[in-house]
């Protein structure tokens, strides 16, 4: 049976404005909020909860609050492009809206929209979905620029991975703005970018190896084993200690935790074992908590030693 008919707007994306016109009041939005029955997909945008998210559905509630004559940039552009680059305490917060206005105008202020005053080059807006934004090539260039190290690097990791642009491409782009705030961040990140990378958290754990100074690693290593083929988030496949090859995982926790997760991660690496594979589990308070044990571990395996204090 079809209820289409039966969602709150027909399903489509809304505003507080337009829920009042239909007579609901804030309780009742609140209400209605709170019982599940609609979510929120930006500030002061809401839908029905049986929609599932789409890029449609993304560009159509931004098409509901984006100023006519402003840019959609940065994290907001990558979002409308169906990458997430937020940070792991902005989850599960409504996102406002990264905009900006080219030229001799000033940046967006609004409530609902965050304004930037940044150089927009030739060639960097384009129309997507009914809206102005930046390219993603331009998104990226931004991004690596402003935002911190780790979530930058797992935002243009993230983008080369949906296919948005190539390597080669993403370092033309950041040659175009040779001295522009940032841009030796931007350079440094585009060298260190991997599109092979599956989740933010392999990005950063490899950014803490480079920032320790230890050989790149070899992303999504491909094992052979008795069980299948098996990947390994980061290796060292050249590299052998106690004549074992070197392998990190980033074990998430929403994805690594349970007795019934333990117990696969626990087969699963003793099947690379086998194999003769050194397996470290890696969770996200090694990454980021301020220990160092990490590059103390890691360099006490590749017999060097980690390049200190850590850099974030």
């Amino acid at each position: 049976m079809l209820f289409d008919d039966l969602r709150y707007f027909d399903g489509a994306p809304f505003t507080r404005i337009q829920a009042a016109v239909r007579g609901w009041d804030h309780a009742t939005l609140r209400r209605h909020l709170a019982n599940g029955l609609i979510r929120q997909v930006l500030k002061t945008v809401y839908v029905d909860a049986l929609v599932p998210d789409s890029l449609e559905l993304r560009a159509a509630a931004l098409c509901l609050v984006t100023p006519l004559d402003a840019v959609i940039c940065r994290r907001t552009a990558a979002w409308l492009f169906g990458v997430d680059t937020f940070a792991l305490q902005e989850r599960d917060e409504p996102m406002a809206i990264d905009t900006l206005r080219p030229g001799r105008y000033r940046a967006v202020r609004r409530s609902k929209v965050t304004g930037h005053s940044q150089t927009v080059l030739p060639g960097d807006v384009m129309v997507h979905r009914g809206l102005r934004v930046t390219t993603p090539l331009a998104t990226a260039v931004h991004l690596a620029r402003h935002l911190p190290r780790p979530y930058a690097l797992s935002a243009i990791d993230a983008m080369l991975h949906a296919g948005l642009f190539s390597p080669d491409e993403l370092n033309a782009a950041v040659g175009r703005y040779p001295k522009h705030p940032g841009i030796a961040q931007a350079r440094e990140l585009a060298l260190f970018a991997e599109p092979l990378t599956e989740s933010p958290g392999e990005s950063w754990l490899r950014l803490r190896l480079l920032d320790a100074g230890f050989p790149r690693p070899e992303a999504q290593v491909r094992v052979l084993t008795p069980a299948g083929d098996r990947r390994i988030d980061l290796g060292y496949p050249d590299i052998k200690f106690d004549g074992r090859r070197i392998g990190l995982e980033y074990d998430s926790d929403k994805w690594h935790t349970g007795r019934r997760a333990a117990l696969r991660d626990e087969t699963r690496r003793l099947d690379l074992e086998d194999c003769g594979w050194l397996i470290l589990s890696v969770r996200r308070g090694d990454v980021w908590g301020r220990s160092v044990s990490l590059e103390y571990a890691v360099g006490e395996i590749l017999g060097m030693e980690p390049r200190l204090p850590r850099r974030w």
